[in-house]
């Protein structure tokens, strides 16, 4: 008898919105299936660590409740009544449907909408060849990027700083504003071979003593939105102490004395009062980055979900420029390395088919814009057909009451095209069933580090489910659009793309599985110089010059932008009738809404909740288990309260975003959440919203 054949090992690459973007070592079994996946111990960043979740992803791709076949609704909107159809019909309703809105309608009433459920590049952003050969609605993307990214654009002129794994040779490490134990499990990697290897300082800063403050020699736990205040006490510290490196600043910055004069006023007496934090605390934080110049600014997204949110990493990134920390190897700072990758995506996006200039339509402002809001819309008609990919608006996307009520008009003709029946499925008209990472071809980017990476297909998708790639050449093909971008491959797109880029030909790539655009060090650190044309890190930002360089919209007036680096108080106000601060913070087992269908992450995560303070929960009675009610104009969700003594009284946090289903009254936690656009160019303040709290 013949021995069974074994497992074999292929490098593939972590699809999830994340900035690791790991690389993955995953077992495939003799019968096809998946066995262990790990991380990539070769590949410098992964450095063989990966988070639970996806360590777990047996229990994705395989999952009974998988889709698996072209669905058509029967039964009224979210009623769940669904048949079975063929693609060949799926694809001729669509079609038809498309077709009769661009009649009636004309083209912008048909909405394209999709974000990051997988981050490789054909299969994420080529819904926008769709887009642009029939003239649809453009999407303003800004639910997750908007706000932190000009934030650290105004100081440094580009979206790039230190490697990231220069961490490990850091004194002192700062991770500021993300939990990265949650979502980012390599930067902890990186941060403890510091500590291991140097003895260097950990300081977390946070609104709640989370899994990754825990591990911090320092944690400073401040009230939401005040994190520009406690940045600007620190520089007035290092002013007024002697630790700023005024040499390096007079070289590569802007300052002068009208900011010097500005930050004299901003005391740690005064950021107390705003922080929440003591005078000791920002104090003892300022001596040690202002006495260790090997100090590694880790800036993450979760800080920049206020209203406030692009002058608070404005702000916090202006402390390394104080310093002089970006002088040193394992000093200076980083966000992301999006700006970085020099990709012609032409082929990818379809940008030679653009017919005339189309409205954009602002993501985070679903559900004003699916119902009927004039100014989301641009002042243009309502949208009557979308084609939603790689997200799940119902769960993710603010305001949910109007995101649900508008994907419940009978008069929009809804497509998902998913993996399973989410929330945004359920209400759709047309649900297609979609393939996982494993099942096709693509490349992804690494905003957390310097890596793009190949992840071929290397297992038969299951049942009847189709590509994003092939979806989109399927429906532009039925639509009479005959462009040659809807005949090729997948693997031919990213072939394509590589060439465009001067990058090496996919061939090649495929023997290591990743191209690395790390930039010189000197370059990363800015060493001759910063991004913008005077080569000067900006102190005094000009927002508008920000507006030039990324194509953003301002959704605020540009003279009610601060003058200087500083506290901005502009979020929304507690009051007498909603006395809470809410942030939506992550789970360590979701990623948005991806894996809340898993049984690991479900037992990880248990049932929806919300962290109060103690001296909090004793006012309103309310004991740990007990049912709440959080809500405010926007809604209301029932809650189990945990009694939390990491945050400041007056804060709630709710941890993970989980099935609507799975509160007790079938709404999620982003009920609660603004959709309104942040300044200076809009983003969705997921962080931001004052609520009230009662016991059911």
């Amino acid at each position: 008898m013949n021995a069974p054949a074994p497992a074999r090992t292929i490098r593939s690459v972590c699809p999830h919105d994340c900035p690791s973007v790991c690389a993955l070592d995953v077992d495939i079994l003799p019968d096809n299936s998946i066995g262990r996946v790990r991380g990539a111990k070769d590949d410098p960043y992964t450095a063989g660590v990966i988070c639970e979740k996806v360590a777990r992803y047996a229990e994705r791709i395989h999952h009974p409740d998988r889709l698996m076949h072209p669905m058509r609704r029967v039964g009224p909107k979210g009623a769940g009544q669904w048949e079975a159809i063929s693609w060949d019909e799926a694809l001729g309703e669509i079609a038809a449907r498309f077709l009769s809105v661009e009649a009636e309608h004309g083209p912008e009433s048909v909405w394209p909408y999709f974000y990051a459920g997988t981050m490789g590049h054909v299969h994420r952003d080529g819904i926008e060849r769709l887009r642009a050969v029939r003239g649809y609605s453009h999407q303003y993307d800004t639910i997750c990027i908007g706000l932190s990214w000009p934030g650290y654009i105004a100081g440094t002129g580009l979206l790039g700083g230190v490697n990231p794994e220069q961490m490990a040779e850091s004194d002192c490490v700062v991770i500021w504003g993300t939990n990265a134990v949650h979502t980012q499990v390599n930067v902890m990697t990186h941060a403890m071979r510091g500590r291991k290897q140097r003895g260097a300082k950990i300081v977390v800063i946070d609104i709640y003593r989370n899994a990754t403050m825990e591990q911090a020699d320092m944690g400073l736990v401040l009230r939401p939105g005040t994190d520009g205040a406690l940045a600007v006490a620190v520089m007035h510290v290092l002013l007024r102490d002697g630790l700023a490196d005024r040499e390096y600043m007079a070289k590569f910055t802007d300052f002068g004395p009208d900011f010097e004069s500005h930050l004299q006023t901003r005391t740690p007496e005064w950021a107390a009062e705003i922080t929440g934090l003591s005078v000791a605390e920002i104090e003892a934080f300022a001596h040690l980055v202002g006495k260790t110049p090997k100090t590694f600014f880790r800036l993450g997204y979760g800080f920049s979900r206020q209203r406030n949110g692009s002058t608070a990493v404005h702000a916090a990134l202006c402390i390394p420029a104080m310093t002089g920390a970006w002088q040193h190897r394992g000093g200076g700072a980083f966000h992301s390395n999006s700006g970085t990758w020099q990709l012609d995506k032409s082929r990818v996006e379809g940008t030679h088919l653009q017919k005339g200039t189309p409205r954009v339509l602002d993501m985070s402002e679903i559900g004003p814009i699916l119902t009927g809001d004039a100014k989301a819309l641009q002042g243009g008609k309502p949208v009557h057909a979308m084609i939603v990919q790689n997200t799940n608006p119902a769960v993710v996307a603010p305001n949910q009451r109007l995101v649900r009520e508008g994907l419940l008009r009978e008069d929009l003709f809804l497509v998902v095209h998913e993996q399973f029946m989410t929330e945004t499925a359920e209400l759709a008209d047309i649900v297609l069933p979609a393939t996982m990472f494993l099942e096709h071809n693509d490349y992804y980017t690494r905003g957390g580090h310097t890596r793009v990476l190949y992840g071929p297909k290397v297992v038969d998708a299951p049942g009847d489910t189709r590509s994003n790639h092939e979806v989109i050449n399927a429906i532009a093909l039925r639509l009479g659009s005959d462009d040659p971008s809807f005949h090729v491959s997948d693997r031919d797109v990213v072939a394509d793309t590589f060439a465009r880029s001067n990058y090496p030909a996919l061939e090649e790539v495929e023997k290591t599985g990743y191209i690395d655009r790390e930039r010189p060090d000197d370059i990363s650190r800015f060493a001759h110089g910063f991004g913008w044309p005077d080569r000067r890190f900006r102190f005094e930002p000009d927002w508008q010059e920000v507006a030039d360089k990324k194509g953003y919209r301002w959704s605020c007036h540009p003279a009610d932008m601060p003058r200087f680096a500083d506290h901005w108080a502009v979020n929304e106000p507690t009051d007498a009738e909603h006395p809470f601060k809410l942030a939506t913070s992550p789970a360590r087992a979701f990623l948005n809404s991806s894996f809340n269908q898993t049984p690991g992450s479900l037992k990880r995560e248990g049932e929806p909740s919300v962290f109060i303070h103690p001296e909090d929960a004793a006012r309103f009675g309310v004991v740990e288990g007990d049912a709440v009610l959080v809500g405010n104009r926007r809604g209301e969700v029932e809650l189990t309260a945990r009694i939390h003594t990491g945050l400041c009284t007056g804060v709630l946090i709710a941890e993970g975003l989980h099935r609507n289903k799975a509160h007790r009254r079938g709404q999620g936690i982003n009920t609660l959440t603004n959709s309104d656009p942040a300044p200076p160019f809009g983003g969705a303040a997921f962080h931001d919203a004052a609520v009230w709290v009662r016991k059911v």
